[in-house]
């Protein structure tokens, strides 16, 4: 894995190892994502989840983003994480935070424009983790949740609806906005 563009690009990231513990975004959805809000990404605080090793904060921070939290609750992604701010010269531009999504969406008290979601596939968690983060997030905050192409994500969670849908192979990302 690499970053793809901005202050950081082309540094390697290195990865958890082992499947069972994270599965990374890979290097065509994450360049695709990017590529369709590149100029939604400048200035603005992000939320990496399931944040594995940072990937995708990274490359928000990379691409201008103002400050990225990482969360996740598996030691070795947090050692991956903090590896890779530092390599990258980002980790003054971040937080990190061993926590389940759950305990940490009830204890921040901090507003987000742009939130990662990917839990891993056969946790059955991603709408209930959808529905935590909508709290957390500014008035024209996105979403944006990875999840395979079997799973149908709901048209409307709380007050935020689904604005659009990527399809990359079996993978797909729904993306989530406040109903307005």
């Amino acid at each position: 894995m690499r970053v793809i563009t901005g202050i950081a690009r082309g540094k390697r990231l290195v990865t958890v190892s082992g499947n069972d513990i994270v599965r990374p975004t890979g290097e065509k959805v994450k360049e695709a994502l990017f590529s369709s809000i590149q100029f939604d990404i400048e200035g603005r605080c992000v939320l990496d989840l399931f944040a594995g090793s940072g990937q995708l904060g990274i490359e928000a921070l990379s691409r201008g983003a103002k400050n990225c939290v990482f969360v996740d609750c598996n030691d070795a992604s947090l050692k991956a994480i903090k590896q890779n701010l530092e390599n990258t010269g980002l980790l003054d531009k971040s937080s990190i935070h061993k926590s389940d999504y759950a305990t940490f969406t009830l204890r921040c008290n901090q507003k987000f424009d742009i939130a990662f979601l990917d839990p891993p596939y056969q946790a059955g968690i991603l709408e209930d983790a959808v529905s935590k983060v909508i709290p957390l997030m500014s008035d024209y905050g996105k979403i944006f949740c990875e999840h395979p192409r079997e799973l149908k994500m709901p048209e409307k969670i709380d007050t935020f609806v689904v604005v659009k849908v990527y399809r990359y192979g079996k993978t797909l990302i729904t993306v989530y906005k406040k109903d307005v």
